[in-house]
């Protein structure tokens, strides 16, 4: 039977969402072409791998029995992609970077470096939790929290980095020096899961009502529409300078916040040789002290 991978991959991630929905927004897809990509999986396989229910999906017995051989079938295929591209004379690696991280200065000097090498970039959304596991990326460079499990991957913090509030030209610590966190402690602050920022609450501005609050599949500008209206603020690490672009938003440091950690992740037995440059490239750029390894 010749088995779609790709297909296999849609599987896993609605069995780990057990939601249609979420696993579409995950993928990238519009929730009608996965639905049709599992029953083609369902298919090729002359059986049903997922109940649909209104609440959601959830394993059929069948499918229970396919997930740990599906995720074993997908790790071996990157492994053996692997294998094949480490017989390349020439080394090739394809770094992953995160939102709000700006990469450049490293991979030039990377290539510098290497200049028979093949070096990539891969611009993630920060909801692409799998690019290196799947083997889309060797490398990636993230803020803590990760946006993914580390069990096989090899961690280590490269730099800290302190934060800014993220606010409206108009708000009134918008032309403030620095501020700490008591005079947010009205905004509502909170944590965006698997992410460094934490949003504040929306609030009615003037005889306008508080909009909803950010949600998952917002993007990063319509997130800012809310900051640059007025209706909430956010902090940010302070080397995320999208927003500095606009002039209606103002950034200001924050001194009494943890900084964040700007991390390289790995995989634990990559033998790819790019993968130490690459690490002592980073190091170089931002002037770090050793890092952590987890």
């Amino acid at each position: 039977m010749d088995l779609d991978l790709r297909l296999v991959r849609y599987f896993t991630v609605v069995a780990e969402y057990g939601n249609f929905g979420r696993a579409a927004t995950s993928l990238h897809l519009a929730q009608p072409s996965l639905s049709r990509q599992i029953q083609r999986l369902e298919a090729q396989l002359g059986v049903r791998l997922l109940d649909r229910t209104p609440q959601g999906s959830s394993l059929t017995d069948a499918g229970q029995a396919f997930l740990p051989r599906a995720r074993k079938l997908l790790h071996e295929a990157e492994q053996a992609a692997h294998t094949a591209r480490a017989t390349v004379q020439s080394p090739a690696i394809t770094v992953g970077c995160a939102e709000g991280l700006v990469i450049t200065a490293w991979v030039q000097e990377l290539r510098r470096r290497h200049p028979d090498g093949r070096v990539r970039t891969r611009h993630l959304d920060w909801r692409d939790t799998r690019a290196l596991a799947e083997g889309r990326v060797d490398a990636l460079v993230a803020y803590r929290p990760l946006p993914l499990p580390t069990d096989g991957f090899r961690v280590t913090k490269l730099h800290e980095e302190p934060r800014v509030l993220v606010t409206s030209a108009s708000h009134h610590l918008a032309n403030e020096e620095a501020v700490s966190l008591r005079a947010l402690s009205d905004e509502g602050l909170v944590a965006c899961v698997s992410t460094p920022v934490l949003w504040g609450t929306p609030k009615p501005v003037g005889n306008r009502p508080a909009p909803p609050p950010p949600a998952i599949d917002d993007s990063y500008e319509d997130k800012l529409e809310l900051i640059a209206t007025g209706h909430c603020v956010a902090i940010f690490p302070a080397g995320d300078r999208r927003a500095a672009v606009r002039e209606d938003i103002a950034l200001v440091p924050v001194i009494d916040i943890a900084p964040c950690e700007v991390v390289l992740v790995t995989r634990t037995d990559d033998p790819n040789p790019l993968l130490g440059s690459l690490e002592d490239v980073a190091r170089t750029w931002l002037g770090g002290s050793p890092g952590l390894h987890d």
